[in-house]
């Protein structure tokens, strides 16, 4: 066994003295598992732990007595390494606050909600005539164009008020014309008596002097001066019937027949009649989608005015939102704003603030709060706003009643807090 140069303890020190061979064994292996690094063989002196097992085994086969072993002291722990985390924390927090108050400050320009929704132009499709359905020529959801024809109704009623509105059409014409013909005869009738007038009025004349010496008879003079008075009484007449034929005629004769008051009365009930037929086919009003089609059957009897099915523009789309009163500081008619729909993530839209409305949503119902009673509860209110879709083409549909998240530009930053501008405000004035 190898002599060992460190100093041997004291008995008293030594925890081997007065032992036998396997206590002093099992407090090596003890200290072994302790310390991990190294073992004291059975000669006394060091081996690798990996081959501690083996040299606790053979003192089992043949033990004896061992020596004193020598105390090994533990190796010194290696200093540690100074993290730099704690170093890099404390430099980083006054750049993420310096950071942090920059977009505070600068921020606060958009104001944004999501109580907004999607609103439709809808319509009741109805007609102004009533009748019975002869054909319905679109289904259930069916997108539509401006001008097709969604259903018909029987048009035997109003073909037949049609053909007696035109009859009655052209038996005016013929009283206009015929009025516009007694009007001439009336002309001719005037010259006539204004022509036969001059005779009277010589044989009148003439009689007048014959009765003077006496030659003719009182009652050839009374005849004579009866003529007279007769042909200036016809000419009047005559005249009457010119001017009562020419009233009728709306004061000019030479006007055209298509002109005429009774004629253009006639043409009103033509007009109208025509205008029934063409109610009896329904067409729509406007782009847009048809729904709940199958409430109109063939063969029903749809009263006038009475909607037959419902018809949602695909073209005039608004934002219907209602943020609170507290967000519409600085929100303003004419604001550019960005639209999120739910239904389609990722995608985005661009609108228009068109209006605001000049009341609360809870002004306009049917109950409205009485806030000046005694029970009164603060709350915070909803002031109704209209974005306009501006590019709502080549973009996914969209459709009444879908949720929306509306951001509004306001150009208004948020800017520093009361309570610094209030300090800087001092400071200014103190200088």
């Amino acid at each position: 066994m190898a002599e060992s140069t460190s100093p041997k303890k004291p008995a008293e020190d030594d925890p081997s003295a007065g032992r036998t061979g396997d206590q002093i064994i099992r407090l090596d292996s003890e200290r072994e598992q302790r310390r991990g690094n190294v073992v004291i063989d059975n000669d006394g002196l060091e081996a690798p732990a990996a081959l501690a097992p083996a040299a606790l085994e053979a003192p089992a086969k043949e033990p004896r007595a061992q020596p004193a072993p020598v105390t090994v002291a533990p190796p010194a722990p290696a200093k540690p390494k100074r993290s730099l985390t704690r170093p890099v924390l404390f430099a980083l927090l006054p750049v993420a606050l310096v950071v942090g108050g920059y977009y505070y400050v600068t921020g606060g320009q958009v104001m944004t909600t999501d109580n907004a929704y999607i609103q439709a132009q809808s319509l009741g499709v109805s007609t102004d005539v009533s009748g019975t359905v002869q054909e319905i020529d679109v289904h259930e959801n069916q997108a539509v164009k401006k001008g097709d024809v969604l259903f018909r109704l029987r048009p035997a009623s109003f073909e037949t008020a049609l053909a007696a509105a035109q009859a009655q059409l052209g038996t005016v014409r013929n009283q206009v014309l015929t009025l516009q013909a007694s009007y001439q005869q009336s002309l001719a009738q005037i010259e006539q008596a204004e022509a036969d007038i001059p005779y009277y009025e010589a044989a009148f004349q003439r009689q007048q002097d014959l009765l003077k010496t006496s030659t003719a008879s009182k009652a050839s003079f009374d005849s004579a001066q009866h003529d007279l008075v007769a042909a200036r009484q016809k000419v009047a007449v005559a005249k009457s019937q010119a001017q009562a034929t020419l009233a009728q005629l709306g004061g000019d004769a030479d006007q055209p027949v298509e002109k005429n008051p009774f004629y253009l009365q006639a043409q009103s009930g033509v007009d109208d009649a025509q205008r029934n037929l063409g109610d009896s086919v329904v067409k729509a009003p406007f782009d847009g989608v048809v729904t709940n089609v199958d409430a109109l059957q063939v063969g029903k009897y749809l009263p006038a005015s009475q909607p037959a099915f419902s018809l949602v523009s695909s073209t005039d789309l608004w934002i219907e939102a209602e943020p609170k009163e507290t967000e519409l500081t600085y929100v303003r008619p004419g604001q550019t704003a960005t639209i999120s729909v739910d239904t389609y993530p990722g995608a985005v839209w661009h609108g228009t603030v068109a209006s605001i409305s000049p009341a609360s949503s809870s002004s306009f119902s049917l109950l409205p709060a009485q806030n000046t009673t005694g029970n009164w509860v603060k709350v915070v209110q909803r002031i109704p706003m209209r974005v306009t879709v501006d590019d709502a083409k080549d973009k996914p549909p969209l459709r009444g009643g879908m949720s929306v998240v509306i951001d509004v530009e306001t150009g208004h930053t948020r800017g520093l807090p009361d309570f610094v501008t209030n300090l800087l405000n001092r400071f200014g004035q103190k200088s």
